[in-house]
């Protein structure tokens, strides 16, 4: 005989299948408890989903430190012989849940590594630049991909209203519009920290740097693929990872990372913070970390990936942030996010909570509240009764210099900063004949869609812009 049903409060239940009722054919009665529970629950199951990024899917896996990092970082994570549990989680963008896999989107790259000193959480893109510097354009920047508000729809001339008269757009429009735009699937798709963090190392030494997760091959999918899939396994990219989990085919990436002295950023030919921009491979090689790999797949999609929180804020000792202007407003945006969407006390569920590290924290109360220290612990700080005290120098916390009035103005501009350039470089230079192709067949099919002329003749300036010849093939084709 297999358990007894019980209502959440542990009561057995007189029936999985009928209500109670007066007589046979009579009215439902409302105090039928185990009827009003389960209908209750059933209307609340779902938190809201995100308002970028909702669809998506992930795994566990382990990360194994492979090369020596020690000269510019003292995280325990990234130690010789280190390794630790990790959490990946790959998305769509604009797309809402649902949405298919396969609509020409960046993908989010996000990681948790499980640390003896903490969770610490790489949130970024499959692309290592992104479509605006500044935090307080992303609510408009992510509205213009966005349904319409009128018909429901995607709007393609709002998304090129949008990017055309945002022209740090162009690097990443760039990418988005060649081949890292349809990823052949998750498990072979690169990923970066985009932004620019700080690592400090044990002498107290800092440098500034680029995470970058290679996968052992990038293809892509091409257009009229992508348009088949889309229509024929919306759940195309979360299937292919889920089966090759299970099959024992485990997914890995080389985490590599670029590193630039801390001085070298005052001078360095680009903004070495301003997210729209990379640092050439040319000036700083890409130092290998270790190996990452994905092996087991959650047991519970919902609990595991659909309330795992992550934040560009989570850090460990020895690694910081940086003054990307975009970055430090995530780190405010994404604790925030989570609040509303999964709740209060989200750090509480075991996919959020260190698994490797404890908690000593002051915070209590709040909605989901289910630990709680015994009553001769304080809450309060500071105290006088054993309560957790801070401490500085466990903490490692990094910074940099500032010294200025409050303004609001754009991040001084260094020798070779402009908006179209980098995403030029990569037309010319990365991209090859049979790619630059494909990328003036996809920008036509956008032309095609725009139903503003004043958007269009934008349309054909910002990738004049990026490249005249590319420009010209475009208003021509």
């Amino acid at each position: 005989m297999s358990d007894h049903t019980t209502t959440q409060s542990g009561m057995p239940v007189a029936s999985d299948e009928r209500s109670l009722t007066v007589g046979a054919d009579g009215s439902t009665v409302l105090h039928d408890q185990y009827l009003v529970e389960k209908l209750a629950q059933f209307n609340r199951e779902r938190v809201p989903e995100r308002i970028v990024h909702a669809k998506g899917g992930g795994a566990f896996g382990r990360f194994e430190v492979t090369g020596d990092v020690t000269a510019y970082t003292q995280a325990a994570v990234f130690q010789p012989g280190a390794s630790c549990e990790t959490l990946m989680r790959f998305s769509s963008v604009a797309g809402e849940q649902g949405s298919p896999d396969t609509w020409r989107d960046v993908r989010g790259f996000s990681v948790r590594f499980y640390t003896e000193e903490g969770n610490y959480d790489i949130v970024g893109n499959n692309t290592p630049v992104f479509f605006v510097r500044d935090g307080i354009k992303f609510p408009d920047f992510i509205r213009s991909q966005k349904r319409h508000p009128g018909s429901g729809l995607r709007d393609v001339t709002a998304q090129w209203d949008f990017w055309t008269l945002s022209p740090e757009s162009s690097h990443q429009v760039t990418y988005l519009m060649g081949d890292r735009g349809l990823p052949a699937s998750w498990r072979q798709m690169p990923g970066y920290s985009s932004h620019t963090f700080q690592w400090v190392n044990a002498a107290g030494e800092r440098f500034w740097v680029q995470t970058h997760f290679r996968p052992e091959q990038e293809p892509h999918l091409s257009g009229d693929e992508a348009v088949v899939i889309a229509g024929v396994d919306a759940d195309f990219y979360r299937r292919d990872l889920y089966e090759a989990i299970e099959r024992g085919d485990f997914p890995s990436w080389t985490l590599s990372v670029q590193v630039m002295r801390y001085e070298d950023a005052k001078s360095y030919r680009f903004n070495p913070f301003d997210v729209t921009k990379i640092w050439p491979h040319s000036d700083y090689p890409l130092i290998e970390v270790g190996r990452l790999t994905l092996d087991r797949n959650p047991e519970n999609f919902f609990s595991e990936i659909e309330q795992a929180a992550f934040s560009p804020g989570n850090l460990v000792p020895g690694i910081g942030l940086s003054p990307d202007k975009m970055l430090m407003a995530r780190v405010f945006a994404y604790p925030d996010a989570q609040r509303y969407r999964v709740g209060t006390n989200y750090n509480l569920l075991p996919v959020n909570a260190p698994h490797a590290a404890p908690v000593h924290s002051y915070a209590k109360d709040g909605a989901q509240r289910h630990t709680f220290n015994p009553p001769s612990v304080p809450v309060y700080a500071p105290n006088s009764f054993g309560g957790p005290v801070a401490d500085s120098r466990r903490a490692s916390e990094v910074g940099w210099e500032s010294d200025g009035e409050l303004v609001r103005a754009a991040a001084t501009l260094h020798s070779e900063d402009d908006d179209f350039g980098q995403a030029g470089a990569l037309y010319r230079h990365v991209f090859d004949d049979a790619a630059k192709a494909r990328l003036l067949e996809t920008l036509t099919g956008q032309c095609m869609q725009i139903t503003d002329d004043g958007v269009r003749e934008r349309f054909f300036g910002y990738w004049t812009n990026v490249d005249a010849g590319l420009g010209a093939a475009l208003r021509a084709a």
